[in-house]
């Protein structure tokens, strides 16, 4: 998965691309828009709050990070970055799906 995929000539430098780079970038995507969902969320409903749809791009985000950090760059600073987010995102989704659970079977 580090045979090059295309190259790309990026304001003057070449940027080599290969499948870990685009999950990598895949998740990059995935962890930054999740504030995109979070802000639209808190915007509509005029107060703080997280929707189930950011603690989804949290982990998926966050495991694709880890992925890409594990398996395609061998770096343990970015392992380490993406570790505790991606257990705390997994734990907090738990509690939402949980708590909408609840909610359905008291109505």
């Amino acid at each position: 998965m580090n045979e090059t995929l295309f190259s790309l000539d990026f304001f003057g430098n070449q940027v080599t691309i290969t499948a870990w780079k685009l999950i990598g970038y895949t998740g990059v995507i995935c962890f930054a828009s999740r504030w995109l969902v979070q802000l639209a969320a808190s915007h509509r409903s005029k107060r703080p709050t997280f929707p189930l749809f950011f603690w989804i791009l949290s982990l998926t985000g966050s495991l694709l990070l880890l992925l890409y950090f594990i398996f395609g760059k061998n770096d343990s600073v970015g392992i380490l970055s993406y570790l505790m987010p991606s257990a705390i995102a997994a734990y907090n989704l738990f509690l939402h799906i949980g708590d909408a659970r609840r909610r359905e079977a008291k109505s």
